[in-house]
């Protein structure tokens, strides 16, 4: 169980002109990932995703040299069942010696960043080839899951005003019963992002769940009077209400609505996650798996997340990759109630994968049960969409 091999290729799939979609982030038209393949010596691969953008879309070449020159080189040759290990590796660097005999970190400069996005990538894709040497699933190795099935939200919702109602219902029209929209400076105005949330919750109804997503562009405040003025929508949460780089903030606006606020997905290694609670200024902790350090570290936030009585949410907006990393952790974990499933125009999901992931007629994904990850890429879409 040697690592012989460590690849990662930077993918971009045009999105079809009808699936594409308009946010704060612009026009999408291409979606980007990092596609982590590593290989043993047996043979035998394991796949996983590193993230250069929270988003869809950006460039992922800085991503691609970090692993192929600076983490494969010091990976190469080290048993691949010792995943807890390799990590110490990679975060500690060359005092990793000093990290595993002293039971605390020594790390290097790149403790956040890209190096934790490569990082999270190679980490997912070790759990994968565990799970497969040993025929269970994922889930399986970090304890079982602790139900059957979880209720899946569609994460979407970019309609104007006049449109919005539409577009969410045809997400329940699907069996979900609980969806998220997108609200923050891509309206403009607050009371543009206020006017589509009440429209929102007229057309869909109070036995749905609505969330909001603001992926952080409001100051701390135009987020109080967001809060203020969709104080009646009950909504299950409001993600990311402001810049995640202003921890003070976001726990200043938690303070004055009954909201619960969501974030996580912008954050590296569950240190920053614990900063966050310690500034008490989450209710809903959303590490994503391609960002936060992989498998290893989300399962981290997980037990943060169960001793700080908060509900774990992963983000899942990526690749189909990311995504059973993250359904593996939320099955996982007892804090955990819904996961993210993407409505958006996303082949990374659907069309990078051999195998169709399902959500069925009411709403709800089961617990994985095939060994590792359970997926396979679509070799010929690698080759089509390598950069």
């Amino acid at each position: 169980m040697k690592i012989a091999n460590i690849e990662a290729f930077w993918l971009r799939c045009p999105i079809p002109k009808e699936k594409q979609h308009f946010s704060d982030y612009g026009l999408l038209t291409n979606f980007d990932m990092t596609l982590i393949v590593v290989t043993t010596d047996s043979g035998l691969q394991g796949f996983g995703e590193a993230k250069a953008a929270v988003g869809s879309s950006g460039s992922c070449a800085s991503i691609v040299s970090c692993v192929e020159n600076e983490l494969k080189p010091q990976l190469i040759g080290q048993d691949a069942r010792n995943i807890s290990r390799i990590w110490e590796m990679v975060y500690n660097g060359t005092r990793d010696h000093y990290s595993l005999s002293r039971g605390r970190k020594f790390p290097i400069l790149g403790r956040r960043g890209l190096t934790i996005s490569a990082l999270s990538g190679i980490d997912t894709a070790l759990w994968d080839i565990k799970g497969k040497s040993l025929g269970v699933p994922v889930v399986e190795l970090l304890g079982g899951s602790c139900r059957d099935k979880m209720e899946a939200y569609a994460s979407g919702g970019w309609a104007k005003v006049d449109a919005i109602g539409e577009q969410l219902k045809g997400y329940t029209s699907k069996g979900f019963s609980g969806v998220k929209m997108r609200v923050g400076i891509m309206d403009e105005t607050v009371k543009a992002s206020v006017e589509r949330v009440k429209a929102a919750r007229e057309a869909l109804g109070d036995n749905i769940k609505l969330m909001t997503d603001a992926h952080g562009t409001f100051s701390v405040p135009e987020a109080k009077q967001f809060c203020r003025g969709v104080a009646d929508c009950n909504l299950y949460w409001f993600e990311e209400p402001i810049n995640p780089d202003n921890k003070i903030g976001t726990a200043e606006v938690r303070s004055q609505t009954d909201i619960p606020i969501a974030a996580g997905e912008s954050e590296y290694t569950a240190f920053d996650i614990r900063d966050m609670i310690s500034e008490r200024a989450l209710d809903v902790l959303q590490p994503d798996c391609a960002i936060i350090g992989g498998i290893t570290e989300a399962m981290r936030v997980s037990q943060l997340a169960h001793t700080y009585q908060l509900e774990l949410a992963p983000h899942c907006w990526g690749s189909a990759f990311s995504f059973m990393a993250g359904l593996s952790v939320a099955f996982a974990s007892p804090s955990a109630n819904v996961i993210e499933f993407s409505l958006g125009g996303n082949p990374m999901m659907y069309d990078l994968v051999e195998e169709h992931i399902r959500v069925d007629d009411k709403g709800m994904i089961s617990a994985p049960d095939k060994p590792g990850l359970g997926l396979n890429p679509n070799w010929d879409f690698v080759k089509d969409f390598k950069q």
